[in-house]
């Protein structure tokens, strides 16, 4: 005899909801801020019925990290077909150039982990502040790899620059609604990366 709970059709479409739950949480989140989504929100836009929801994720806070989640894994892909560049700095002007691309995005929303970290920073619980903090040290210490190989000197500073540029153009980007600063920066960065030996 066997439980029905169990049959691989049911737990395909048991992963199916957990996976659009974790997607939906990512888009929701940070287009519209923890404080302001709901979990109907996420619900909605997963299409799963709220209710089915807790089945997943008992807490909101569950969800957030659900989000960083699914934000660390974005940043595995593009550094993971990055990598498949031969050359540390052909990779590094492929992530400028991938940051560009989401310019009207960024533009919108700003950089989907940094304005997670400024939100959480600000709570008192301090509960998810690792969480956020994993993904940007994900990003850094690839980055920081790609200047090892170059053979700089300094190469956590000078991810620490990259990374905090980026931060930058995307806050800018977002807080004046012009994603042509988006453009504009990275083709400095682009440059910049150029001259470095």
């Amino acid at each position: 005899m066997t439980n029905s709970t169990d049959s691989p059709a049911r737990t395909g479409r048991a992963a199916g909801k957990r996976e659009r739950l974790m997607a939906a949480a990512a888009q929701v989140l940070y287009e519209q801020g923890v404080e302001r989504t709901t979990i109907a929100d996420i619900a909605r836009a997963a299409d799963v019925p709220v209710g089915n929801v807790y089945y997943y994720f008992k807490t909101k806070d569950e969800l957030v990290e659900a989000a960083l989640s699914e934000h660390t894994t974005h940043l595995k892909a593009l550094t993971d077909r990055l990598d498949q560049l031969p050359d540390p700095r052909e990779r590094l002007k492929g992530l400028v150039e991938a940051w560009v691309g989401q310019r009207d995005t960024a533009a919108r929303y700003g950089c989907p982990a940094g304005t997670l970290a400024v939100e959480l920073g600000k709570r008192t619980d301090g509960g998810l502040d690792p969480a956020v903090g994993h993904v940007i040290r994900r990003l850094l210490a690839w980055v920081e790899q790609q200047y090892r190989r170059m053979g700089l000197a300094d190469p956590e500073g000078l991810a620490l620059t990259l990374v905090g540029a980026y931060q930058g153009m995307s806050l800018l980007s977002n807080a004046l609604r012009d994603p042509e600063i988006m453009t504009r920066e990275g083709a400095r960065l682009t440059r910049w990366l150029d001259t470095l030996t």
